[in-house]
């Protein structure tokens, strides 16, 4: 596109309602589930999957070395999500023609070839049952060539378990497998035994694998796996095995129903309130340089307007130069077309100065101006006076001092400091009066809002706020 031909404006709402109704997400997840299930029809296949109420099923892979618990998590994953579990025997159980070419190789006591076992992978996710419901693959792929076969493929997990536990531990469970030819559960000697006695008289040894053969097979796992971790690093969880199975199973399925953190595009746009003094400035600057968004000072951006030659700006002069307040009307126009903006639409904004009351703060909703975060810097007058009515600037190098945080460094610095009347503690205390009597009806209008102590040093807050910025709020999960 070229450069000069780009839109200087795109409406809020767009990006509000792509963001409050997860379009970005609904988009990759249908992608994924084309490029996964490969309909003949795509647009019925996309038809059936909105109708459907939940387009994301689970797609889970289950590894682990020998012994580690695959089958027995496996189960009761399928038991406990309905989604369908698939093994290396039951694909061969399939009555297609790639299955009959496959048992001919085992009958021949031969490797199946790789692309046909990948082939008959496919072909048996793409049926409807594990469409629909989903699927659990496991210890299916063993190899890191096989991983990248099945990603050729289009078979892509939504989330990868590996079980893990130290040899000796394997081994001794190896040997005291016991199988219920009936159900095909699997239970252990020691670690799992079935309370019901009739399952207990028809408990058979599993076909005996050797120490040596069991060894062997470690060992190969062990070759493979660093790989394996490399390819599904994305979406990998890697869990202990050596604890009790309920709690194994427990941690598979909290992993299993989470959901992976989401790539979709996010323009941040947040709100800072808090009483003169309490840091808005620094931690919007802050936040603005770290995360590349507009820092929008509402005082500043009237004062930039009225230095314009514009219609606007001459309106606004006569108010900034009498100290008078800004109409709300004008503020709200000139704040509107700034936040219109394509940088801010783009890449977000951190405002502060701006809702000062709730009928600003109901104005700026209402021009589609929804903030994604509301943080409330909170702090008692005491330190907002001793934080204000202390500090200072010097007039030649413009660097701003405090006589209690940052004093001036030398005799000849402190005595050219100079004091802003606006810090004085009569006009303070007229602000925080001010601010007091909204905060209450603001913190009502944003039940959502973050609340931080900022009575700590300037980094601190920083960080606290940082981590509500970033991280997922309960209202977004």
């Amino acid at each position: 596109m070229d450069e000069t031909a780009k839109p200087l404006r795109i409406p809020p709402e767009m990006a509000i309602y792509a963001e409050k109704h997860e379009i970005f997400d609904l988009v990759q997840t249908l992608v994924t589930n084309l490029m996964v299930d490969k309909p003949e029809d795509p647009i019925q296949y996309l038809i059936v999957l909105l109708k459907r109420g939940s387009v994301e099923v689970p797609r889970v892979m289950l590894l682990g070395p020998p012994a580690s618990g695959k089958r027995t998590v496996a189960r009761k994953l399928c038991e406990h999500t309905q989604v369908i579990h698939i093994t290396d025997s039951n694909i061969l159980k399939e009555d297609t023609d790639l299955t009959k070419k496959a048992l001919q190789y085992k009958a021949k006591q031969q490797e199946i070839p790789g692309d046909l076992w990948i082939k008959l992978i496919q072909q048996r996710l793409s049926k409807i049952d594990c469409v629909r419901r989903g699927w659990v693959l496991e210890g299916i792929p063993q190899t890191r060539e096989e991983a990248l076969s099945l990603q050729e493929a289009g078979v892509a997990p939504n989330h990868v378990v590996l079980l893990e536990a130290p040899d000796a531990v394997l081994i001794e469970r190896s040997q005291g497998k016991r199988i219920d030819p009936v159900t095909g559960d699997v239970y252990h000697v020691t670690f799992i035994w079935p309370e019901d006695k009739e399952v207990v008289q028809r408990l058979e040894r599993l076909k005996a694998v050797s120490e040596k053969q069991l060894v062997a097979q470690l060992m190969q796992h062990h070759r493979e796996v660093h790989a394996l971790r490399k390819t599904y690093r994305n979406c990998l969880k890697v869990i202990d095995a050596d604890q009790p199975h309920v709690d194994v199973f427990d941690q598979v399925l909290t992993y299993i129903l989470s959901r992976h953190c989401s790539v979709a595009p996010h323009t941040p746009r947040v709100l800072l309130f808090g009483p003169p003094g309490s840091g808005k400035s620094l931690l919007a600057k802050l936040i603005s340089q770290k995360y590349n968004i507009v820092n929008l000072c509402c005082g500043e951006l009237l004062e930039a307007v009225s230095a314009d030659a514009t219609n606007m700006g001459e309106l606004i002069k006569p108010y900034l130069e009498s100290g008078q307040q800004v109409p709300d009307s004008m503020v709200l126009q000139i704040l509107t077309e700034r936040l219109s903006r394509l940088d801010c639409t783009t890449r977000g904004w951190v405002l502060h100065g701006f809702p000062r009351d709730l009928e600003q703060a109901e104005k700026l909703q209402e021009s589609n101006f929804i903030p994604s975060r509301v943080f409330f810097l909170e702090m008692t007058d005491d330190v907002a006076i001793e934080r204000v009515t202390l500090r200072s600037i010097d007039p030649v190098t413009g660097e701003r001092y405090h006589s209690l945080y940052k004093p001036a460094p030398s005799p000849e610095v402190q005595t050219r400091l100079q004091f802003n009347p606006k810090d004085s503690e009569a006009q303070l205390l007229r602000q925080l009066k001010e601010y007091w009597a909204n905060a209450s009806s603001l913190q009502d209008l944003y039940p959502e809002a973050v609340h931080i102590n900022a009575d700590q040093d300037p980094h601190t807050v920083f960080e606290s706020l940082e981590s509500r910025l970033v991280g997922r709020l309960q209202n977004d999960a």
